[in-house]
């Protein structure tokens, strides 16, 4: 497992009963977690007293009960300054297991010693977009919400680097990378964060099961000559981290060489020194 534990303006306090006890900066947020089955004794007293909770309701979806807490605000990791907002179905705009991602594609473009093109889909409010700008990475960003990739121009300001080349694109990821292909675009690495289930904007049902293997043999096209890194993250579903293995070493290693790596990412627990399963990541690099 690869554990993000370098963060100091995110902690997850505790765990258990299906929810999570987190610390984002001064603000304490008790959000729904699939994962945590077990159970915890609760002892610490900030499952009483947080800023703000998500409760599921019976009939689907679910709100926050807040208290003392602002609309907005920010955390920081490493040099980064991302902002931070409660939305709808329990999210906060920013998912901290990814900065064991961050962390790793910013180590191979700073080792790169040569200029770095960055392809990443699919791509939210910018977590790995900010983090391969700072490494010194020109980056194209694409996600078909425009409300995200206006909040990702933000996170870029906050962090410093919104005068990095940086491409901000709102589109449905799989036909910009077909016109990508068409134009003879190239990049030395690609991130991607799938969705498990979406639908494209003429009604086109995505589901990650059937649609993935197709999409990066697709995408695999916009790959340079001399590729970094391949990068594919699996929040959502049960993939086994080495179904991720499996993809990238038949449509990646095979032709470029390298070597792929998956395992689950995780977030460490103060409370019980263990850690919390987040989704599965595969990486391919040289």
């Amino acid at each position: 497992m690869w554990i993000a534990d370098g963060w100091k303006d995110y902690e997850l306090i505790d765990c258990g009963g299906g929810e999570k006890l987190e610390r984002w900066d001064k603000y304490i947020l008790i959000r729904p977690d699939p994962q945590a089955i077990w159970q915890t004794p609760r002892s610490d007293p900030r499952w009483e007293k947080a800023n703000a909770r998500y409760a599921r309701s019976a009939t689907g979806g679910g709100q926050w009960a807040k208290r003392d807490v602002p609309e907005r605000w920010t955390a920081r990791y490493k040099g980064l300054t991302f902002h931070v907002k409660p939305m709808n179905f329990k999210h906060t705009g920013l998912f901290p297991e990814q900065a064991a991602n961050w962390d790793f594609c910013g180590d191979l473009i700073r080792k790169a010693g040569r200029p770095v093109s960055v392809l990443n889909l699919f791509a939210y409010t910018g977590g790995a977009t900010v983090a391969c700008a700072a490494a010194g990475a020109s980056v194209c960003h694409v996600d078909a919400a425009k409300g995200m990739v206006a909040w990702a121009k933000e996170n870029a300001q906050t962090s410093g680097v919104a005068d990095r080349p940086i491409r901000w694109i709102v589109d449905d990821c799989g036909k910009f990378a077909q016109r990508e292909i068409r134009r003879g675009h190239k990049y030395d690495g690609i991130i991607m964060d799938p969705p498990s289930y979406g639908r494209g904007p003429s009604g086109e049902v995505w589901k990650l099961e059937e649609n993935l293997w197709p999409f990066v043999e697709l995408v695999t096209q916009l790959l340079s000559d001399e590729p970094l890194f391949f990068l594919i993250n699996s929040y959502t579903t049960g993939l086994a981290p080495s179904v991720l293995t499996y993809i990238l070493e038949t449509l990646v290693t095979k032709k470029y060489g390298g070597h792929t790596e998956s395992q689950e990412l995780g977030l460490p627990v103060t409370h019980t020194g263990l850690a919390l399963p987040c989704g599965a990541t595969g990486r391919w690099f040289r």
